[in-house]
């Protein structure tokens, strides 16, 4: 079915459908539908990126999963954009659907779903307020709205509070309100404390209550959420009456009492201190005849604040318990921290006959939790912030720029090659330049802004309140910075680095994607060439995605035998015959269609995958050689090597087991390498050419005068030929220069005792010309182009 067929079908449907090309994800065609739906002209959304109608950070993940070929058949709810910026709720259904051979599409149809999702949001609070009190029923359970309207309560509650059988019955907020206000001892505090759970709808609290019927219940606050946001609270209540009464019991026990770490004294029933513990000398400094017969007031009179002293004692008198933290003073003036307990014994009668005061330092706990905090914000290395402590304030700077309507920038900083200061001087020393990269860094920021580490070399800078000039103005800054000079142990050298830059909230409305998007902008830095900064753009992660498509693709089709090699003849010009042929890879995805070399080869090189692509090609391409010439046949094929597929410790093994495989004589087999692989690690290099050649096999120089040309390595390698590149054949007839360069090529390399072949040879006059400048061997259109086996069987080795 062609496309205008698709789209006039698509013109009949009654739900919106847009057609969208699955690998720049562009509106290829839209229905009138579609068009009405969104709010826009006929044909206006015509090759404009689907991802413009993207209403939420979810839908931007949602189009990289479909560009990262992770889904292709979806039916799911989402929202998008209108040109007016107002937002429809819709569902939408994308299925992958193939149109012919080499050409796919998603469909995406899309229905109005604003009014259904309304009714489904106000199900979703109901369902929240039920697992809510079904999640809780170990206590007693009050849900209540943010207005502190009642929603439902359980029936240990109802116990706890001992409600009237008249206000289980009907729904009575106020009345039941004014019950529990009538059984609280101090319902002043218990306002007030409710006021300010009121006033905060995240906060979340722990309360004790003591009412007139003696029960003391504790109080668990929390706040109720429903996709995301607070709706209400939910209120626990438990029972600690006998609780507290057995804790005090216990410590009067004397073994507890004189063994005890904690420091204790006794009252008797008029507050007057009768006893203490050693722990409490060792710990206040004041021995038991120095406190015995002092009130609690006495005591703590001049350890701290009296509006604290009088607080502890008017809570302690009304719930016959008081605990909480201060700052007391020993004998020799020293502060410390301790943990105050106070606890009422009361007689059957229910009247205080001894307060029990329990001390606990917490100096030693104090210091350890700073340093503990200390350790786990900051980076050990540099002292920056860590990622923990960065998220927080990342987190800190959404909320105060939502509420203020303002931006800020975060820069995702890389330092370049810094892997080669940790190899060639040592890790120690790499940290020493981690430290001085970090006292720059400091330099370059404003006190309100923060620096973080992330983990080895990559740090993240958070400017507040800065628009895109701003972070642009900091990135130069930085750069320059790092650009200047260092010098450590006398060894001078620089650092320079890359900085992808993400702008909230246009770039991301979530930590997560404002990290994600600075690192990917940084990441296009690096491939770019490195020591400069880049503002994130929308396309940089499709570009992304599509490259990890095309590398999860290629994974698949090794896996599967999808790859295939073409072969194209080789022709001696002195005899006008085809000798051999170049294995050159080939590969169709059921998806992508037919997928360039040029495209899919330096994403193979990017992510290693040439190296298993590269024994794949050399393994199949020596069965082939193997088969053609079992007849008595002299026909040689030439193979390309790349230079991480060279650089394997297995390689010459490899190759020498291939040949053993397919029992074929090594003569028939030539290897092209390029330029790159010979002037790494020389001596390594030399090695291993000398073994490829005692095996037989022989080497050519791939693409000759357009890398870094040495005469010195052709003198000293056993190479066999040039191979003189398309570039320079291309315009052979018409540009002077380009004879020249031939011309002192194939001199050279006669020079040499090598043979030259020139590839890319399209014209008869460009065959004349390179046989008159004595060139041996050609390849290119002119005789064929690359061919399957078969194809290169019937046209060339018929009459061999």
């Amino acid at each position: 079915m062609s496309r205008r067929q698709w789209e006039a079908l698509i013109e009949g449907m009654l739900e919106g459908v847009l057609l969208v090309d699955p690998l720049q994800l562009h509106i290829v065609a839209a229905n009138r539908a579609a068009h009405e739906l969104l709010g826009v002209a006929p044909l206006s959304l015509l090759d404009t990126p689907v991802i413009n109608l993207a209403a939420a950070p979810e839908d931007m993940f949602f189009w990289e999963d479909v560009a990262a070929g992770l889904s292709n058949n979806i039916y799911s709810e989402t929202l998008l954009k209108r040109p007016d910026d107002s937002i429809v709720q819709v569902i939408r259904r994308v299925s992958f659907v193939h149109m012919d051979m080499d050409t796919s599409l998603y469909v995406v149809a899309i229905r109005d779903h604003s009014d259904q999702r309304q009714i489904e949001t106000e199900l979703e609070k109901l369902i929240a307020e039920l697992r809510a009190t079904l999640e809780s029923t170990a206590d007693g359970i009050l849900v209540t709205d943010l207005n502190g309207d009642i929603r439902s309560y359980n029936h240990l509650f109802a116990k706890l509070w001992d409600l009237p059988e008249e206000l289980l019955t009907e729904r009575n907020d106020i009345a039941i309100y004014a019950w529990m206000d009538n059984c609280i001892v101090d319902a002043s505090h218990y306002h007030e404390r409710l006021s300010e759970i009121r006033r905060s709808p995240l906060m979340e609290a722990n309360d004790v209550l003591v009412l007139h019927s003696g029960k003391i219940l504790e109080r668990v606050t929390l706040p109720q959420y429903a996709r995301g946001r607070p709706i209400g609270r939910v209120f626990s209540f438990r029972d600690i009456s006998q609780k507290l009464a057995d804790q005090a019991r216990l410590q009067l026990a004397s073994k507890v009492f004189e063994a005890s770490t904690d420091a204790i004294f006794i009252t008797d029933h008029y507050q007057n201190i009768i006893t203490t513990n050693p722990s409490f000398e060792r710990l206040t400094q004041y021995t038991e005849a120095e406190v015995v017969g002092l009130t609690i007031s006495d005591f703590l009179h001049n350890q701290g604040s009296t509006e604290l002293l009088k607080r502890v004692l008017n809570e302690l008198t009304e719930y016959g318990f008081w605990e909480g933290e201060i700052w007391n003073r020993r004998k020799d003036g020293h502060a410390y921290l301790c943990m105050i307990s106070l606890v009422c014994v009361q007689n059957e009668l229910g009247y205080t006959v001894n307060i029990i005061g329990f001390f606990k330092d917490l100096t030693e706990n104090y210091n350890a939790k700073q340093k503990i905090e200390e350790l786990a914000f900051s980076d050990a290395l540099t002292g920056l912030p860590n990622r923990l402590l960065l998220e927080e304030r990342i987190n800190q700077a959404i909320t105060h720029a939502a509420r203020d309507n303002t931006e800020f920038a975060l820069l995702f900083l890389d330092l370049d090659n810094f892997k080669q200061i940790n190899d060639s001087l040592g890790h120690p020393f790499g940290d020493r330049v981690l430290i001085e990269v970090t006292e720059r860094l400091k330099k370059c920021l404003r006190q309100v802004d923060t620096a973080a580490r992330l983990g080895g070399d990559e740090f993240v800078l958070l400017l507040h309140q800065v628009n895109a000039s701003g972070a642009e103005i900091c990135a130069r800054r930085v750069l320059a910075d790092l650009a200047a000079s260092f010098c450590l142990d006398g060894i001078p050298f620089s650092v320079t680095c890359s900085i992808g830059i993400a702008l909230y909230p246009i770039d991301g409305q979530t930590m997560e994607d404002l990290i994600k998007n600075a690192d990917s902008a940084m990441y296009h830095v690096k491939e770019r060439g490195r020591s400069d900064f880049r503002f994130y753009q929308r396309q940089m992660n499709i570009g992304l995605l599509s490259r990890m498509k095309i590398d999860h693709a290629m994974r698949q089709a090794l896996e599967h035998q999808e790859f295939r090699l073409h072969y194209q003849p080789l022709v001696d010009l002195e005899t006008q015959q085809v000798y051999g042929a170049e294995a050159l890879l080939r590969w169709h995805d059921p998806e992508l269609g037919e997928v360039s070399p040029a495209k899919f080869i330096p994403i193979a090189e990017e992510t290693g995958l040439i190296i298993a692509l590269g024994q794949w090609v050399m393994h199949t391409a020596i069965a082939q050689a193997a088969a053609w010439n079992k007849d008595g046949r002299q026909l040689r094929i030439s193979v390309n090597v790349s230079a991480l597929q060279f650089q394997q410790a297995n390689f010459v093994d490899s190759l020498a087991n291939a040949l053993d495989d397919a029992h074929l004589d090594p003569g028939f087999i030539e290897l092209e390498l390029t330029e790159s692989i010979l002037i790494r690690d020389i001596e390594e290099t030399l090695k291993k050419l000398n073994a490829i050649a005692k095996l037989g096999v022989k080497m050519a120089v791939d693409d000759f005068g357009t890398g870094y040309s040495s005469l010195s390595y052709l003198k000293r390698f056993p190479i066999n030929k040039l191979k003189i590149d398309r570039s320079f054949v291309m315009n052979l007839t018409k540009d002077e220069s380009d004879v020249a360069i031939v011309t002192a090529i194939i001199s050279l390399a006669h020079a040499l005792k090598l043979k030259v072949i020139a590839e890319g040879v399209e014209t008869e006059e460009q065959k004349q010309l390179l046989s008159s400048l004595h060139c041996n061997e050609i390849q290119g259109y002119l005789i064929s182009r690359p061919l399957h086996p078969q194809d290169f069987e019937t046209q060339f080795l018929t009459n061999v």
